[in-house]
């Protein structure tokens, strides 16, 4: 059976995959450390996770297989769910895959290590707006909407 999974910690899009996931009859959960309402809606649940670096992502990882849904900023939390079956989306709905994680995981880690070495490159990702929304919303409908055929 289909689950949806959300990174639910810095997830912009809760709201959004909440009515996706409730308008096409997919459980979901939300995988935190706290600090989140309760849902109110039997689809959706919330799952609170021990305080700790990377304590959401080893749950979501350990939980989802082939025909689940992950929704994750993290790459190598990213990698982990692909790895094991699952689609993966990001926030502004780009769908990750065994294709293009490989790339953005180098690019990742060749940023991360210019940072170190000057302290004065700053990057910032570009702003989450109502376009970035509904590509989230449009990958979201299609990624479940397949999953559910597995």
């Amino acid at each position: 059976m289909t689950t949806l999974f959300i990174d639910a910690d810095a997830c912009p899009v809760k709201a959004e995959a909440e009515r996706v996931a409730v308008r096409v009859g997919v459980p979901m959960v939300l995988v935190c450390n706290g600090g989140l309402r309760l849902p109110t809606h039997p689809l959706v649940r919330l799952q609170i996770v021990a305080a700790g670096p990377d304590e959401a992502d080893k749950w979501i990882a350990d939980n989802c297989g082939p025909g689940d849904v992950v929704v994750t900023a993290d790459l190598p939390l990213a990698d982990r769910c692909l790895k094991a079956g699952a689609q993966v989306l990001q926030h502004d709905g780009e769908v990750l895959s065994i294709a293009n994680i490989g790339p953005r995981l180098a690019s990742r880690d060749l940023m991360a290590d210019l940072r170190a070495a000057d302290p004065f490159l700053r990057g910032g990702g570009a702003s989450f707006g109502k376009a970035d929304r509904a590509r989230f919303l449009q990958s979201l409908d299609r990624a479940l909407t397949a999953a559910r055929r597995v």
